[in-house]
């Protein structure tokens, strides 16, 4: 397990419900686009559980309403049809909104030298597109996203990979914390042996984030910020 000590390099942030909270923009985006396609108003909250990936989630959902396996053209589709639906749902949606503590974390780990990027299982359009109302992706160097694999420990190493060829070396994993709001978040980020940080901003507790393997674990992103020094510059 990573050590608890060690200050981070790099600090990658899961996107809903750890930085911000859209209002179900998402879910009902993911239901016009298969309505538009294919006459079926999905829920993919009856097939899928949160912290899984756009990919895993269209497939599951294609698979539960159409009984059958989608084609990569039909994918295709509905990941387009999707997001042209997030980028109008995501402003009409009158529940979003920042999570208390996000913008405050991000320019304090900024200001301290830490990089900072983003680990979603969202595809990388979808992920920036939740941002925009914030104004929350000037803080973002680069990320990994469910559009680099639909697999959340794969994306999570990609983004560890990324993290290393802008820094010019070789990081070592518990040189990166990884903050999310889910188990699978704590989970894929153990697999790949970087630090867990949950944050019970969502759906889970800290006693569930904590079992699931987070090494720190906050209340919210209005914590202090484990491994960085308090002190440091505004």
């Amino acid at each position: 397990m990573a050590a608890k000590g060690k200050a981070p390099l790099v600090v990658l942030f899961d996107v809903d419900e750890t930085l911000v909270h859209t209002g179900g923009a998402g879910a009902k985006s993911w239901m016009a686009a298969f309505e538009k396609l294919h006459g079926i108003p999905a829920d993919i909250g009856a097939h899928t559980s949160a912290g899984e990936t756009d990919p895993q989630v269209a497939r599951a959902t294609f698979q539960a309403v159409l009984n059958r396996e989608p084609t990569a053209e039909e994918l295709n589709q509905l990941y387009a049809a999707y997001l042209r639906h997030l980028g109008g749902e995501i402003w009409a949606s009158e529940q979003y909104r920042v999570l208390p503590g996000a913008e405050d974390v991000l320019v304090r780990l900024g200001d301290a030298g830490v990089m900072l990027g983003i680990v979603s299982g969202a595809m990388e359009g979808a992920a920036r597109t939740k941002l925009v109302p914030a104004n929350l992706n000037r803080f973002f160097v680069f990320g990994g996203y469910g559009s680099d694999s639909p697999d959340r420990t794969e994306l999570t190493r990609l983004a560890i990979d990324k993290a290393s060829r802008l820094h010019g070396a070789e990081l070592e994993p518990d040189q990166v914390y990884v903050v999310g709001d889910t188990p699978h978040d704590m989970e894929a980020t153990t697999a790949v042996g970087a630090v867990p940080v949950g944050v019970a901003s969502g759906h889970y507790s800290t006693d569930e984030l904590t079992k699931a393997g987070g090494v720190h674990v906050l209340a919210s992103l209005q914590d202090p910020f484990p491994g960085v020094s308090e002190t440091f510059p505004r």
